[in-house]
């Protein structure tokens, strides 16, 4: 019999909040994303080999790398002294708003997970990939993790342990996802959301968040496109990226349901009734990029992954 020495794992992008949820609400793409390898070696202990994609700014010490830190947990929550040794290989932009940090993380757990056939839960899988979200984005944002591990479109309800719930996906749901060349750091646009909210825009947004998830129940898209207003976060991290509005009318404009910031931004995500909407409503975002604030971009469009991350090769002797 044969046994393991390596596994490679994908896992995705994700767009954070949804526009209404604030850290509540997260849903995958099926591209881009990160693929993280993990080899055994005969050392304990967890090591990041090689790191591409990143410019040479993500740290190669593992219990600096997100990455690194979520294999570090997973091995000790199964007593595990196997040495493993780590590549990770980035398809997202740093900075980007689509959840780099998450994916990475979760890669990871399920590349390790994989090569050591541990069989281990899917929730200590996600606990596993959350701590090492914490160390590349300074907090845990389980509305990139638990959609990048998960598939779909996730709501998180915020406890210990949180709760999960897969909502539904009405048929042919897509997403356009447009990166423009500039970076917003998550922890600072953290920052300037302040520690409150208005009393009357924090009733509009839980009756937006509550209509979404009506809206997907019934597989209602004109009530899902009336859900898709953020009243919260928007308003103060959209004049982060140039040209928001101009994006965000064009996208309307060309069939969009809802336009909004992608997690924090930079990139930008709308959600369509359909992938050829959803192609034509990203080729208009780009368009309105260059022409509102001469920003080149790319367009990732997609219809929403079910399926979260998963194992793609298995290596042995």
């Amino acid at each position: 019999m044969s046994q393991r020495t390596w596994a490679r794992a994908f896992a995705p992008a994700t767009v954070g909040n949804v526009i209404c949820g604030f850290d509540v609400f997260g849903l995958a793409l099926e591209r881009p994303g990160d693929e993280v390898v993990a080899r055994l070696r005969d050392e304990p202990g967890v090591v990041v080999t090689r790191v591409t994609g990143d410019d040479n700014r993500i740290p190669l010490q593992a219990d600096r790398n997100t990455a690194g830190v979520a294999a570090q947990v997973l091995l000790a929550r199964i007593s595990s002294r196997q040495g493993i040794a780590l590549e990770v290989h980035k398809g997202l932009p740093l900075s980007g708003g689509l959840g780099g940090s998450a994916a990475s993380a979760v890669a990871a757990v399920i590349a390790v997970d994989c090569l050591l056939d541990a069989g281990v839960a899917r929730e200590t899988l996600l606990h596993c990939a959350a701590a090492g979200e914490r160390i590349g984005a300074g907090a845990a944002h389980l509305d990139n993790a638990a959609p990048a591990l998960y598939g779909g479109l996730v709501l998180v309800r915020p406890g210990d342990p949180p709760d999960l719930v897969q909502l539904p996906v009405p048929d042919g749901m897509a997403c356009a996802v447009v990166h423009p060349h500039i970076e917003i750091e998550t922890r600072n646009a953290r920052r300037i959301l302040g520690d409150s909210v208005p009393l009357a825009n924090a009733v509009i947004q839980w009756s937006n968040t509550a209509a979404l998830v009506a809206g997907l129940f019934r597989q209602d898209w004109d009530l899902i496109s009336r859900a898709l207003v953020d009243v919260v976060a928007e308003p103060l991290r959209s004049p982060l990226v140039p040209g928001f509005q101009a994006v965000k009318d064009a996208a309307l404009h060309a069939g969009a349901l809802g336009c909004g910031l992608s997690g924090s931004g930079p990139s930008m995500f709308a959600l369509c009734r359909n992938l050829e909407i959803a192609e034509r409503v990203g080729a208009a975002m780009q368009k309105a990029f260059a022409d509102a604030a001469s920003l080149p971009s790319e367009a990732y469009v997609s219809i929403v992954n079910r399926r979260g991350a998963k194992v793609r090769e298995i290596g042995g002797w």
